[in-house]
């Protein structure tokens, strides 16, 4: 079972409980952080890359509901939860990030919070992130990270266990991700186990 798979699985039976629970607690941590960056993005056209609840677009939409919402989860029961929480205010589709079902430049900001360490194939998920936003569009993340021996504690034992996690990554790792698709690259340690990056199309 490769890693997507297991992410799926994982997040099915994570859903219903998710907003509350010990699973979501990193992700809930990240929102204030994520929040603060993209409020004052001027943008209309947002997609949310694992998506999952929709908590953190709910509280973007709250700040401002004139945006157009747009968010893509694999897990069905993600899915099922954000529909509960959006309401009909933002179109959310089943799906994987490394190939997004979306014309080129259709969006003016992507973000992905807490996901981005379950992708398999990073440089993939950044190019279709790349084709998708528009010319000075921004793509932000918000992840988990952590001290240099601990990193590589925790990158061994995702090779192992089974909830879909691959890979936990410095700063200078997103860094330079994230140069191979945009420039103006930014990242921020905000706490002891988490970062924010960001860049601009």
């Amino acid at each position: 079972m490769n890693k997507t798979e297991q992410s799926r699985i994982a997040f099915d039976k994570q859903a219903d409980t998710y907003d509350t629970a010990c699973s979501g607690k990193h992700a809930r941590e990240l929102y204030p952080f994520m929040l603060e960056m993209m409020i004052q993005l001027p943008v209309r056209d947002v997609l949310d890359l694992g998506c999952g609840t929709c908590a953190l677009m709910k509280q973007l939409y709250d700040e401002d509901s004139g945006r157009r919402f747009t968010g893509i989860d694999l897990s069905k029961n993600m899915l099922r939860m954000g529909k509960q929480v959006m309401k009909g205010r933002a179109k959310l589709l089943l799906g994987d990030a490394a190939k997004l079902p979306f014309p080129d430049a259709s969006f003016d900001l992507v973000y992905c919070n807490d996901s981005f360490h379950h992708y398999s194939d990073p440089c993939r998920v950044l190019q279709e992130v790349g084709r998708v936003l528009r010319y000075g569009g921004f793509f932000v993340i918000g992840d988990c990270t952590q001290g240099a021996v601990s990193r590589r504690i925790m990158n061994l034992y995702f090779r192992f266990q089974r909830e879909g996690d691959v890979h936990m990554y410095s700063e200078k790792e997103i860094r330079m991700l994230l140069q191979k698709q945009l420039h103006d690259v930014h990242v921020q340690r905000v706490n002891e186990r988490s970062l924010i990056a960001w860049g601009v199309k």
